[in-house]
């Protein structure tokens, strides 16, 4: 709306589970659920607007004091004093090791060095004193990469390099989760509860999103019989739930780290129409923006995503 979407219909819907109530989000019972606590988010920008959603919605009680030791908005600490309660961002699109290597890459978006084996220690070394751990990810296995196991390339997902063999982004995207969770498995001293918050749908129509793709649609689908989870967001969806199960009964069976689903994506799949589209910068901005289908407006769907967690913590 800051940027001229022309409509508010999108904040009127509310998602409903079939056959119960979901509560709604109380910022105040939540801040006292949460006293002493802490929660971390980890993965890409929709972590980030995860994360945001929530501040918003608890400014209507508090509002927190950014604590964070630099200005990088992908590593941000917010405390909530009256609660002693922090909250915390870190940035890692591939949840393991990364560096991009070029960045133009073979589709102008860069190519990554992946190391499968490696969980991202700018989250990992961090998330041993929280409380609460968010997990997600997806958007970033799409890019072009090179595949490391033990430092040696294995194969890559897009990479167009003679003698490497293309193992696709499926191979990344499964082994990451695998890394990850297996490296909070195996931490010691960790006994916060983990959150895999599944695969966020993009809502592209009439094009990807680097070729005229947009969302225009200005209503919901009423219900799951309308729009099914398909292609890619349907792999990662089930690929995402695999690795959590396996995860879980790991944590069982070492009387370890609590697993939980936060499954949201037949929720989103339902809201083509909460996303900013071309509403997401200043008309005369000089800058080559595509339509945005893949983050969510604030306030809008993503705010259920807090009435999950709250129910989840209740």
């Amino acid at each position: 709306m800051k940027y001229g979407r022309p409509d508010t219909e999108f904040l009127r819907w509310r998602w409903k589970p079939e056959g119960c109530e979901l509560l709604r989000f109380d910022p105040a019972i939540f801040l006292d659920m949460v006293r002493e606590k802490s929660l971390a988010f980890v993965g890409d920008s929709i972590a980030r607007n995860h994360m945001q959603s929530l501040m918003c919605m608890l400014s209507k009680v508090a509002y927190p004091k950014d604590v964070s030791t630099n200005s990088d908005e992908n590593f941000k600490h917010m405390y909530y004093s009256e609660y002693n309660f922090s909250i915390s961002i870190f940035w890692s699109p591939f949840l393991i090791k990364a560096q991009q290597v070029d960045t133009e890459g073979p589709n102008g978006t860069g190519l990554w060095d992946l190391y499968l084996d490696e969980a991202d220690d700018h989250w990992l070394s961090e998330i041993k004193s929280y409380d609460y751990v968010i997990i997600s990810g997806g958007n970033w296995f799409t890019r072009p990469s090179k595949f490391f196991v033990e430092k040696k390339l294995i194969g890559c997902h897009y990479c167009l390099l003679n003698n490497v063999t293309d193992l696709t982004l499926r191979y990344s995207h499964r082994a990451a989760f695998k890394t990850a969770f297996s490296a909070i498995n195996g931490m010691a001293g960790f006994k916060g509860k983990v959150f895999l918050r599944t695969v966020s749908p993009a809502h592209f129509e009439n094009g990807e999103w680097n070729k005229g793709g947009d969302c225009v649609r200005r209503r919901p689908y009423l219900s799951s019989d309308q729009v099914k989870v398909e292609g890619l967001d349907e792999e990662f969806y089930r690929v995402q739930v695999e690795e959590f199960l396996k995860a879980e009964m790991e944590g069982i069976r070492n009387k370890g780290v609590e697993f939980r689903l936060m499954d949201t994506t037949g929720a989103m799949l339902l809201r083509p129409d909460g996303h900013p589209s071309r509403y997401g910068h200043w008309k005369h901005e000089n800058v080559t923006l595509y339509h945005d289908c893949v983050h969510w407006c604030l306030p809008g769907p993503i705010d259920t995503w807090s009435d999950f967690l709250f129910h989840m913590l209740s």
